[in-house]
């Protein structure tokens, strides 16, 4: 990162504290699938090692996720945490104020790859091409909120509960687990350090750093190869109680994911860092077909206020290259498994269309998402171009409600619908998913 100083006026629409979470929410009243299948869990996680299950507040049990089912589509979303700039990960060299508006930044079009007359993708989007020229990637441009919202953690907030006007705080994807039709204690899960919003909610949620230390402590089959203690445990959690059941939809959690851990690890052909980690882990519990359909991974560190890269180069270039040479990994890895995966990015808001002094950008609003994977009719680039102003506060409008991106992709690839997910919305019918 560029050493430039940033001035008071640089960050004056920068919200760069630290998330606080309000715990005095409302919590979501149960419905009546979350009596059947969630159960309370207090304290027991502690037994886990890594892995945790956030469970629904009733009582009840779970179905066991290693019993022998139909493959299960999956989504994948992809969280670029701290504002990825849309406007260099897909350039829209075609819109002449684009360069005139980053004189230093800008990237120039014979660079750019998966090139049409208007937009092509950053020269770093390079290992996705397989993708983009086989018609399994598209993009979606000038997307976002409805109305610009410029602090990092209000505005994931918003995107990510995506009920505006709601006192029930409940996340999109739990939505999406309570009303697709699939039963398993591993539907939606989370793969990072905590469980964001979109997942909060009435139904269970798995959460794990890694799938390798998603464990119960001192019962992997070296320590306890005849399984006594997970034995032990369920004869000491046999009662009725509310603790007792929801202790025992933890361990089935927890249990349920051997056949995971199992698969081949072909962490090999990710490049370094958390988000090949993580899609690894995905990778691997999506092989195994354990019920899995709702999966939340993030991708850090893109508030690029300064030093972002001249010409397409420096910190943008390492950022859209990880993602690029992550998800390309993730879909080689899946194989066959890959059919019944769609993959989505999102982000909370894009940059200025301006570049600032210390060669980056501010907090803007429209922004650019990415949809790859079973169901995509991909190699083209979709959304409703505003055109760009060049100015100091000038943002790439919103065309597209971001809603509309995940509805298209919850009505092509799930039973839920789209209604249920996201409430009181009239949808976009976009045309980027099959049958839509």
């Amino acid at each position: 990162m560029s050493a430039l100083p940033l001035e008071p006026a640089d960050l004056a629409d920068c919200d760069c504290r630290p998330a606080s979470r309000d715990l005095g929410a409302p919590v979501p009243t149960p419905s009546r699938r979350a009596l059947l299948r969630g159960a309370a869990l207090a304290g027991a996680t502690t037994m886990f090692g890594s892995a945790a299950v956030t469970l629904g507040p009733a009582l009840g049990p779970a179905a066991a996720a290693s019993v022998r089912r139909r493959p299960t589509p999956a989504i994948v979303v992809i969280s670029l945490r701290g504002a990825a700039d849309g406007l260099s990960l897909v350039v829209p060299h075609g819109d002449p104020v684009y360069y005139q508006s980053r004189p230093g930044i800008g990237i120039a079009a014979s660079a750019l790859v998966g090139a049409d007359g208007f937009f092509g993708m950053h020269p770093a989007m390079a290992p996705l091409l397989p993708l983009w020229n086989s018609g399994k990637l598209a993009a979606i441009h000038a997307t976002g909120l409805p109305a610009p919202n410029r602090s990092h953690f209000a505005a994931m907030e918003e995107l990510e509960d995506a009920d505006p006007g709601s006192s029930r705080r409940v996340g999109w994807l739990n939505r999406l687990v309570g009303n697709d039709n699939v039963s398993s204690t591993l539907q939606g899960l989370v793969v990072g350090s905590s469980v964001p919003t979109s997942m909060v909610g009435p139904e269970p949620v798995m959460s794990f750093a890694s799938l390798d230390t998603a464990n119960l402590a001192g019962g992997d089959r070296e320590s306890d190869p005849r399984g006594r203690r997970v034995q032990a445990l369920r004869t000491q959690w046999t009662g009725r109680t509310t603790m007792s059941r929801g202790f025992r939809e933890a361990l089935d959690a927890v249990v349920d994911l051997d056949p995971a851990r199992a698969q081949r690890d072909r962490r090999r052909l990710y490049p370094e860092g958390d988000l090949g980690d993580a899609l690894s882990s995905v990778a691997r519990t999506l092989r195994a077909n354990l019920g899995v359909s709702a999966v939340t991974v993030d991708s850090g560190d893109w508030d690029m206020h300064l030093g972002l890269g001249h010409a397409g180069g420096g910190w943008m270039k390492r950022n859209a290259g990880n993602l690029a040479s992550s998800i390309a990994a993730f879909f080689a890895d899946l194989g066959s498994a890959g059919e019944r995966v769609t993959l989505v990015t999102i982000s909370e808001f894009g940059r200025r269309v301006q570049e600032n002094a210390n060669g980056g950008l501010d907090h803007g609003w429209g922004n650019v998402m990415l949809a790859a994977g079973a169901g995509v009719k991909g190699g083209r680039y979709y959304g409703t171009w505003p055109g760009l102003q060049n100015g100091l506060d000038a943002d790439l409008a919103v065309t597209t409600d971001y809603r509309s991106v995940l509805a298209e992709i919850v009505a092509a690839r799930t039973t839920a619908s789209p209604a249920q997910v996201f409430p009181g919305f009239q949808r976009e019918h976009l045309g980027f998913m099959t049958g839509q």
